[in-house]
């Protein structure tokens, strides 16, 4: 990684809490993850035809997009500290809350319609 090498190193407190919040960021992904993989296996032998696979496969896909973005607001934000820089604004909030906000209205259609 050439930037690591480039700028001025930043305070080690703010690269301690920028790196602090990509672990989080992570760890909402694997929660994400685990629940696809839950919604998968829970639902295996029931008969409820695509819509539960196709559920699982769009958590475990948004899991995995949150964890490339929090890399790349991780290293965005590396690098701009190390330039004093603004930090750079992210899309992880706004995507994360449209997919907290798509999945649970799925959800609720689907046990609606599952009556």
């Amino acid at each position: 990684m050439r930037w690591t090498q480039e700028g001025r190193d930043p305070d080690y407190r703010f690269t301690l809490a920028n790196e602090r919040t990509y672990l989080a960021w992570i760890r909402t992904a694997l929660a994400i993850l685990a629940g696809a993989v839950v919604l998968h296996q829970l639902f295996a032998n029931a008969d409820t035809g695509w819509q539960l696979t196709a559920g699982s496969t769009a958590l475990a896909a948004a899991a995995g997009a949150l964890g490339a973005g929090a890399y790349k607001h991780w290293k965005d934000n590396e690098i701009a500290m190390r330039y004093s820089r603004s930090l750079p604004r992210s899309l992880l909030i706004s995507s994360l809350a449209v997919v907290v906000v798509v999945t649970s209205i799925a959800a609720a259609v689907f046990v609606w319609t599952a009556r």
